[in-house]
């Protein structure tokens, strides 16, 4: 019938959480103007369960953490709208960018999909290159059109049956609150590339132990100019460098971790 509106998209926003004091209050309070906000936290042991639990907007669920992957996947699984909004704990959605999903998500030649560029935060200062300047993500989609491959256990990716769009307005992405939070997130996703290797029999290499973290601090500090950004870049640069140097280490434990297994069974 002529005169009739189309009904008004309904969002769910969506966030993985892990001892995220600190971040996740930013977060919330930016995704306020979602119709759901689901949360699912991995048995946080530093208050953000219980800040979560008071939130009047927010729906908290506890769930055992495997890996990203499928602690994305089985959050996408508690949402109830089709568009899906799915930020990590330290992502930060600003007005203009919340005006602009609102407008994608209503528009009906909407793509599937769209990307979204980041701009990336030391503390409060910005990181302009180290690396970053180029860096983007699925983080609006379809429920009904994508999933995440259970191909990668970190660095989840989103596959889309359809097309992607990319959204003008960046994503606030506040990477680093310290030293040790920094580092402690690039020891953790060495780890768990390390075991992504190991599932797709990837072998450790001496040579490569040596040659792939100094590659990765070159690339970025020098070729994608993280010298421009001062001892933010340093410390950001060295830090990656470490988790790609974990990655090694990690699948040489899990390799003679697993020879030994092998051995003990041995008749």
């Amino acid at each position: 019938m002529a005169g009739l509106s189309t009904p008004k998209q309904k969002l769910s926003a969506l966030v993985i959480t892990y001892n995220e004091i600190g971040y996740i209050e930013k977060c919330i309070d930016s995704i306020s103007f979602a119709d759901e906000i689901i949360v699912v936290d991995s048995f946080s042991t530093d208050g953000t369960y219980e800040y979560l639990l008071d939130h009047p907007k927010v729906k908290v669920i506890q769930n055992p953490f495997e890996n990203f992957t499928a602690q994305k996947s089985y959050t996408l699984k508690q949402a109830t709208n089709d568009w899906i909004l799915f930020l990590d704990a330290d992502e930060v959605v600003t007005e203009k960018l919340q005006e602009e999903i609102t407008a994608t998500i209503n528009d009906p030649n909407a793509h599937e999909a769209y990307w979204f560029y980041r701009k990336f935060m030391f503390k409060n200062e910005p990181l302009n290159f180290s690396g970053w300047q180029t860096d983007k993500n699925h983080r609006l989609f379809r429920k009904s059109k994508a999933r995440f491959t259970d191909r990668k256990i970190v660095h989840e990716t989103l596959v889309v049956d359809g097309e992607s769009g990319v959204l003008t307005e960046k994503l606030t992405h506040f990477c680093y609150k310290n030293y040790e939070d920094y580092k402690g997130k690039m020891l953790k996703y060495g780890q768990l590339k390390a075991k992504e290797d190991f599932y797709k029999e990837k072998h450790f290499n001496y040579l490569l132990m040596a040659v792939k973290p100094f590659w990765k601090f070159f690339n970025h500090y020098i070729l994608r100019l993280g010298i421009l950004d001062g001892k933010k870049g340093w410390t950001i640069c060295y830090l990656n460098a470490l988790g790609v140097l974990e990655r090694f280490r990690e699948l040489k434990r899990l390799e003679k971790k697993n020879e030994l297994a092998y051995y003990l069974v041995m008749p």
